[in-house]
Protein backbone atom coordinates (compact mmCIF):
# COMPACT_ATOMS: atom_id res chain seq x y z
CA UNK A 1 0.00 0.00 0.00
CA UNK A 2 1.42 3.37 -1.02
CA UNK A 3 1.67 6.19 1.49
CA UNK A 4 1.75 9.92 1.03
CA UNK A 5 3.34 12.48 3.29
CA UNK A 6 2.11 15.66 4.90
CA UNK A 7 2.42 17.53 1.58
CA UNK A 8 -0.47 15.43 0.25
CA UNK A 9 -2.24 15.47 3.58
CA UNK A 10 -3.50 18.92 2.65
CA UNK A 11 -6.05 16.95 0.63
CA UNK A 12 -6.96 14.87 3.68
CA UNK A 13 -6.64 17.14 6.70
CA UNK A 14 -8.31 20.40 7.57
CA UNK A 15 -6.09 23.17 8.82
CA UNK A 16 -4.91 22.81 12.41
CA UNK A 17 -7.53 24.34 14.68
CA UNK A 18 -6.81 26.93 17.30
CA UNK A 19 -6.53 24.16 19.87
CA UNK A 20 -3.90 22.37 17.81
CA UNK A 21 -6.22 19.44 17.00
CA UNK A 22 -6.13 17.76 13.62
CA UNK A 23 -9.50 17.38 11.94
CA UNK A 24 -9.86 14.84 9.17
CA UNK A 25 -11.95 15.71 6.14
CA UNK A 26 -13.23 13.39 3.45
CA UNK A 27 -10.39 12.47 1.10
CA UNK A 28 -10.72 12.92 -2.63
CA UNK A 29 -11.63 9.80 -4.55
CA UNK A 30 -8.10 9.25 -5.93
CA UNK A 31 -6.67 8.97 -2.40
CA UNK A 32 -9.36 6.81 -0.85
CA UNK A 33 -7.29 3.63 -1.09
CA UNK A 34 -4.06 5.21 0.13
CA UNK A 35 -2.66 5.31 3.63
CA UNK A 36 -1.88 8.56 5.39
CA UNK A 37 1.16 9.62 7.36
CA UNK A 38 -0.10 11.85 10.15
CA UNK A 39 2.62 14.11 11.51
CA UNK A 40 1.89 14.94 15.14
CA UNK A 41 3.62 17.36 17.50
CA UNK A 42 1.02 18.22 20.20
CA UNK A 43 -1.13 16.24 22.62
CA UNK A 44 -4.31 17.56 20.97
CA UNK A 45 -3.10 16.43 17.56
CA UNK A 46 -2.28 13.01 18.97
CA UNK A 47 -5.77 12.60 20.44
CA UNK A 48 -7.32 13.56 17.13
CA UNK A 49 -5.08 11.19 15.19
CA UNK A 50 -5.83 8.28 17.55
CA UNK A 51 -9.55 8.91 17.08
CA UNK A 52 -9.39 9.17 13.29
CA UNK A 53 -6.69 6.73 12.16
CA UNK A 54 -7.72 4.27 9.48
CA UNK A 55 -6.20 0.92 8.48
CA UNK A 56 -2.81 1.46 6.88
CA UNK A 57 -2.22 4.86 8.49
CA UNK A 58 0.94 5.87 10.33
CA UNK A 59 0.93 8.39 13.18
CA UNK A 60 4.41 9.85 13.49
CA UNK A 61 5.25 11.63 16.75
CA UNK A 62 7.81 14.40 16.78
CA UNK A 63 10.20 14.40 19.73
CA UNK A 64 8.67 16.13 22.73
CA UNK A 65 6.35 15.60 25.70
CA UNK A 66 2.70 14.63 25.18
CA UNK A 67 0.86 15.15 28.46
CA UNK A 68 -2.33 13.26 29.29
CA UNK A 69 -4.02 9.89 28.83
CA UNK A 70 -4.18 8.61 25.28
CA UNK A 71 -6.74 6.09 24.01
CA UNK A 72 -7.94 4.62 20.77
CA UNK A 73 -10.70 2.20 19.82
CA UNK A 74 -9.88 2.21 16.09
CA UNK A 75 -9.20 -1.28 14.75
CA UNK A 76 -6.94 -2.02 11.80
CA UNK A 77 -6.52 -5.27 9.87
CA UNK A 78 -3.75 -7.82 9.57
CA UNK A 79 -2.99 -6.64 6.05
CA UNK A 80 -3.27 -2.90 6.81
CA UNK A 81 -1.97 -2.17 10.27
CA UNK A 82 -2.10 1.20 12.02
CA UNK A 83 1.31 2.34 13.30
CA UNK A 84 2.10 4.80 16.07
CA UNK A 85 5.79 5.61 15.86
CA UNK A 86 8.42 7.98 17.16
CA UNK A 87 11.77 8.01 18.88
CA UNK A 88 12.31 7.38 22.59
CA UNK A 89 12.26 11.18 22.92
CA UNK A 90 8.58 11.20 22.00
CA UNK A 91 7.28 10.83 25.56
CA UNK A 92 3.68 10.17 26.55
CA UNK A 93 3.43 11.44 30.12
CA UNK A 94 0.31 10.72 32.19
CA UNK A 95 -0.51 12.11 35.61
CA UNK A 96 -2.54 8.99 36.43
CA UNK A 97 -4.65 6.36 34.68
CA UNK A 98 -3.34 4.64 31.56
CA UNK A 99 -0.59 6.22 29.51
CA UNK A 100 -1.69 4.54 26.26
CA UNK A 101 -4.87 2.46 26.04
CA UNK A 102 -5.48 0.30 22.96
CA UNK A 103 -9.10 -0.68 23.61
CA UNK A 104 -10.40 -2.97 20.89
CA UNK A 105 -7.65 -1.54 18.67
CA UNK A 106 -6.56 -4.70 16.87
CA UNK A 107 -3.51 -4.79 14.59
CA UNK A 108 -1.77 -1.69 15.87
CA UNK A 109 2.01 -1.38 15.96
CA UNK A 110 3.52 0.95 18.56
CA UNK A 111 7.15 1.64 17.80
CA UNK A 112 9.93 3.47 19.62
CA UNK A 113 8.02 5.83 21.90
CA UNK A 114 8.29 6.25 25.68
CA UNK A 115 5.32 5.95 28.08
CA UNK A 116 5.69 7.15 31.66
CA UNK A 117 4.04 8.77 34.66
CA UNK A 118 0.66 7.04 34.86
CA UNK A 119 -0.93 4.38 36.98
CA UNK A 120 -0.30 1.84 34.21
CA UNK A 121 1.77 2.17 31.06
CA UNK A 122 0.41 0.49 27.91
CA UNK A 123 -2.92 -1.33 28.27
CA UNK A 124 -4.19 -3.64 25.53
CA UNK A 125 -7.84 -4.65 25.93
CA UNK A 126 -9.86 -6.94 23.65
CA UNK A 127 -7.42 -6.48 20.78
CA UNK A 128 -5.77 -8.95 18.43
CA UNK A 129 -2.32 -8.77 16.92
CA UNK A 130 -0.98 -5.69 18.73
CA UNK A 131 2.80 -5.28 18.37
CA UNK A 132 4.91 -3.17 20.73
CA UNK A 133 8.40 -2.80 19.34
CA UNK A 134 11.29 -0.88 20.86
CA UNK A 135 9.16 1.03 23.36
CA UNK A 136 10.33 2.30 26.75
CA UNK A 137 7.92 2.08 29.69
CA UNK A 138 8.85 3.37 33.16
CA UNK A 139 7.91 5.53 36.13
CA UNK A 140 4.51 3.95 36.89
CA UNK A 141 2.40 3.25 39.96
CA UNK A 142 1.45 -0.23 38.77
CA UNK A 143 2.29 -2.51 35.83
CA UNK A 144 4.14 -1.55 32.70
CA UNK A 145 2.40 -3.44 29.85
CA UNK A 146 -0.81 -5.43 30.20
CA UNK A 147 -2.49 -7.72 27.63
CA UNK A 148 -6.01 -8.13 29.00
CA UNK A 149 -9.65 -9.03 28.20
CA UNK A 150 -8.79 -11.78 25.70
CA UNK A 151 -6.23 -9.81 23.73
CA UNK A 152 -4.65 -12.49 21.56
CA UNK A 153 -1.57 -12.90 19.37
CA UNK A 154 0.12 -9.80 20.78
CA UNK A 155 3.86 -9.12 20.81
CA UNK A 156 6.17 -7.01 22.92
CA UNK A 157 9.75 -7.10 21.67
CA UNK A 158 13.04 -5.21 21.84
CA UNK A 159 11.63 -3.00 24.59
CA UNK A 160 12.75 -1.61 27.95
CA UNK A 161 10.60 -1.68 31.10
CA UNK A 162 11.78 -0.45 34.49
CA UNK A 163 10.75 1.53 37.57
CA UNK A 164 7.19 0.25 38.03
CA UNK A 165 5.02 -0.42 41.08
CA UNK A 166 5.77 2.92 42.69
CA UNK A 167 2.52 3.22 44.68
CA UNK A 168 3.90 1.06 47.49
CA UNK A 169 1.26 -1.68 47.22
CA UNK A 170 3.66 -4.35 46.01
CA UNK A 171 2.28 -4.37 42.50
CA UNK A 172 4.05 -3.34 39.33
CA UNK A 173 4.67 -6.29 37.00
CA UNK A 174 6.72 -5.52 33.91
CA UNK A 175 4.50 -7.48 31.50
CA UNK A 176 1.15 -8.82 32.73
CA UNK A 177 -0.84 -11.31 30.65
CA UNK A 178 -4.48 -12.06 31.54
CA UNK A 179 -6.45 -11.40 34.70
CA UNK A 180 -6.06 -12.90 38.17
CA UNK A 181 -8.72 -15.15 39.65
CA UNK A 182 -10.70 -15.73 36.47
CA UNK A 183 -10.58 -18.11 33.52
CA UNK A 184 -12.61 -15.88 31.20
CA UNK A 185 -9.66 -13.74 30.09
CA UNK A 186 -8.19 -15.74 27.22
CA UNK A 187 -5.26 -13.52 26.32
CA UNK A 188 -3.59 -16.32 24.38
CA UNK A 189 -0.44 -16.61 22.28
CA UNK A 190 1.33 -13.54 23.65
CA UNK A 191 5.00 -13.32 22.64
CA UNK A 192 7.47 -11.53 24.92
CA UNK A 193 10.74 -11.37 23.01
CA UNK A 194 14.18 -9.84 23.54
CA UNK A 195 13.17 -7.24 26.12
CA UNK A 196 15.10 -5.81 29.05
CA UNK A 197 12.91 -5.74 32.17
CA UNK A 198 14.10 -4.22 35.44
CA UNK A 199 15.54 -3.06 37.68
CA UNK A 200 13.05 -1.51 40.11
CA UNK A 201 10.09 -3.50 38.84
CA UNK A 202 7.95 -3.95 41.94
CA UNK A 203 6.32 -7.20 40.84
CA UNK A 204 7.53 -10.00 38.64
CA UNK A 205 9.13 -9.05 35.36
CA UNK A 206 6.48 -11.23 33.68
CA UNK A 207 3.27 -12.65 35.12
CA UNK A 208 1.28 -15.14 33.01
CA UNK A 209 -2.16 -15.61 34.54
CA UNK A 210 -4.42 -18.64 34.72
CA UNK A 211 -6.86 -18.84 31.82
CA UNK A 212 -4.23 -17.91 29.23
CA UNK A 213 -2.49 -20.33 26.89
CA UNK A 214 0.51 -20.38 24.60
CA UNK A 215 2.67 -17.49 25.84
CA UNK A 216 6.25 -17.39 24.54
CA UNK A 217 8.93 -15.79 26.73
CA UNK A 218 12.15 -15.82 24.73
CA UNK A 219 15.47 -13.96 24.79
CA UNK A 220 14.69 -11.49 27.58
CA UNK A 221 17.00 -10.03 30.21
CA UNK A 222 15.66 -9.68 33.77
CA UNK A 223 17.07 -7.64 36.64
CA UNK A 224 15.04 -8.30 39.77
CA UNK A 225 16.65 -5.59 41.88
CA UNK A 226 13.69 -3.83 43.47
CA UNK A 227 11.39 -6.87 43.84
CA UNK A 228 9.24 -6.15 46.90
CA UNK A 229 8.34 -9.71 47.88
CA UNK A 230 4.75 -8.54 48.50
CA UNK A 231 1.93 -10.67 47.07
CA UNK A 232 4.43 -13.49 46.51
CA UNK A 233 6.39 -11.38 44.03
CA UNK A 234 9.70 -13.20 44.53
CA UNK A 235 10.77 -14.35 41.06
CA UNK A 236 11.36 -12.87 37.62
CA UNK A 237 8.63 -14.89 35.95
CA UNK A 238 5.49 -16.46 37.42
CA UNK A 239 3.63 -18.86 35.13
CA UNK A 240 0.03 -19.80 35.95
CA UNK A 241 -1.19 -20.29 32.38
CA UNK A 242 -0.83 -23.34 30.16
CA UNK A 243 1.60 -24.39 27.42
CA UNK A 244 4.12 -21.62 28.00
CA UNK A 245 7.63 -21.66 26.52
CA UNK A 246 10.40 -19.99 28.54
CA UNK A 247 13.62 -20.06 26.53
CA UNK A 248 17.04 -18.40 26.35
CA UNK A 249 16.35 -15.75 28.99
CA UNK A 250 18.94 -14.32 31.39
CA UNK A 251 18.18 -13.19 34.93
CA UNK A 252 19.95 -11.79 37.97
CA UNK A 253 19.02 -10.23 41.32
CA UNK A 254 16.03 -12.01 42.82
CA UNK A 255 14.74 -12.27 46.35
CA UNK A 256 14.05 -16.00 46.03
CA UNK A 257 13.60 -17.97 42.78
CA UNK A 258 14.29 -17.24 39.14
CA UNK A 259 11.11 -18.73 37.65
CA UNK A 260 8.02 -20.16 39.31
CA UNK A 261 5.12 -22.27 38.05
CA UNK A 262 1.89 -22.24 40.05
CA UNK A 263 -1.54 -23.82 39.80
CA UNK A 264 -4.02 -21.16 40.86
CA UNK A 265 -6.96 -23.04 39.34
CA UNK A 266 -7.25 -26.80 38.67
CA UNK A 267 -5.91 -27.70 35.24
CA UNK A 268 -3.80 -24.56 34.92
CA UNK A 269 -0.08 -23.99 35.31
CA UNK A 270 0.52 -27.02 33.09
CA UNK A 271 2.71 -27.69 30.07
CA UNK A 272 5.42 -25.11 30.68
CA UNK A 273 8.79 -25.84 29.02
CA UNK A 274 12.07 -24.26 30.17
CA UNK A 275 15.07 -24.33 27.81
CA UNK A 276 18.42 -22.56 27.76
CA UNK A 277 17.73 -20.05 30.53
CA UNK A 278 20.66 -18.66 32.53
CA UNK A 279 19.90 -17.79 36.14
CA UNK A 280 22.10 -16.03 38.67
CA UNK A 281 20.66 -16.39 42.17
CA UNK A 282 23.61 -14.93 44.06
CA UNK A 283 22.31 -12.88 46.97
CA UNK A 284 18.83 -14.44 47.05
CA UNK A 285 17.58 -14.98 50.59
CA UNK A 286 14.19 -16.69 50.16
CA UNK A 287 13.23 -20.14 51.37
CA UNK A 288 13.64 -22.12 48.13
CA UNK A 289 16.19 -20.27 45.95
CA UNK A 290 15.79 -22.37 42.80
CA UNK A 291 16.24 -21.36 39.20
CA UNK A 292 12.89 -23.01 38.40
CA UNK A 293 10.49 -23.74 41.25
CA UNK A 294 7.52 -25.89 40.20
CA UNK A 295 4.83 -26.02 42.86
CA UNK A 296 2.56 -28.53 41.10
CA UNK A 297 4.00 -31.33 38.99
CA UNK A 298 2.02 -34.49 38.27
CA UNK A 299 1.18 -36.85 35.44
CA UNK A 300 -1.79 -34.66 34.60
CA UNK A 301 0.04 -31.35 34.88
CA UNK A 302 3.60 -31.55 33.67
CA UNK A 303 6.45 -29.07 33.49
CA UNK A 304 9.68 -29.72 31.59
CA UNK A 305 12.97 -28.22 32.80
CA UNK A 306 15.67 -29.12 30.28
CA UNK A 307 19.31 -29.62 31.19
CA UNK A 308 20.24 -26.71 28.92
CA UNK A 309 19.16 -24.37 31.73
CA UNK A 310 21.98 -23.21 34.03
CA UNK A 311 22.14 -21.65 37.47
CA UNK A 312 24.76 -19.84 39.53
CA UNK A 313 24.22 -19.55 43.27
CA UNK A 314 21.10 -20.53 45.16
CA UNK A 315 20.17 -24.09 46.01
CA UNK A 316 20.03 -25.60 42.56
CA UNK A 317 18.32 -25.75 39.20
CA UNK A 318 14.87 -27.12 40.02
CA UNK A 319 12.78 -29.29 42.34
CA UNK A 320 11.61 -31.68 39.58
CA UNK A 321 13.44 -34.23 37.46
CA UNK A 322 15.50 -32.54 34.77
CA UNK A 323 14.72 -33.41 31.16
CA UNK A 324 17.80 -34.24 29.05
CA UNK A 325 18.23 -31.72 26.28
CA UNK A 326 18.45 -32.83 22.67
CA UNK A 327 21.97 -32.76 21.19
Amino acid sequence: MRTHSRTLLSHLLAMTTATGALALISPPAFASARASVLEVSTAAQLRSALAAAAPGDTIHLADGTYTGNFRTTRAATSSARITLTGSSKAVLTAGGGYGLHLNGASYWTVNGVTVTGGQKGIMIDSAKGVVLDGVTVHGLDMEGVHFRNSSTDGVIKNSRIHDTGNDGRGMGEGVYVGTANTLSDRSDNIRILNNTIGPDVGGESIDIKEGTTGARIVGNTFDGRGLTGAHHDDSWVDVKGNDVLVENNTGKNTTNDGYQVHTQRPGWGCGTVFKGNRSTLTGASGSTRLAVNVTNHSSGCRTAVHSSNTVTGGRGLTNITVTPSSP
